[in-house]
């Protein structure tokens, strides 16, 4: 199970570089192909940060980990909310790229807690 702890925690510090690469890009002026939110921007940013330590929380602990994964999956959950309310209001606001971007978020820290669940309570084999 160790192997599948840390493998986890790589794809959220690779995940959070990645972000913070990206967020860091746009704020410096980089042109995206869209909308920029600049809420959601710098939120994904500052997650980017979260990512990488909610990684490092994963390598010394499955029960950290999957509290930090779970911390970080309900604030996604919410921007999710927030930008969709957004979007389907018309307003122009946000992109869809940025609500395709933040479902892919969602979906990996989902996936990320479920995996950490699983190690901390592996299915019972009678």
């Amino acid at each position: 199970m160790r192997v599948f702890r840390v493998l986890l925690a790589a794809v959220a510090i690779g995940f959070g570089l990645l972000t913070l690469v990206a967020g860091a890009r746009v704020l410096a002026g980089a042109d995206p192909g869209y909308v920029v939110f600049r809420p959601l921007l710098l939120f994904n940013t500052a997650m980017g940060a979260a990512y990488v330590a909610a990684g490092v929380a994963m390598l010394r602990s499955a029960t950290w980990g999957k509290r930090a994964a779970g911390a970080i999956l309900a604030l996604n959950l919410l921007a999710l909310a927030t930008i969709l309310a957004l979007y389907a209001s018309g307003s122009g606001a946000v992109a869809s790229a940025s609500l395709g971007a933040m479902t892919l978020r969602t979906a990996i820290w989902l996936a990320l807690f479920v995996g950490l669940n699983r190690i901390i309570r592996p299915t019972f084999n009678p």
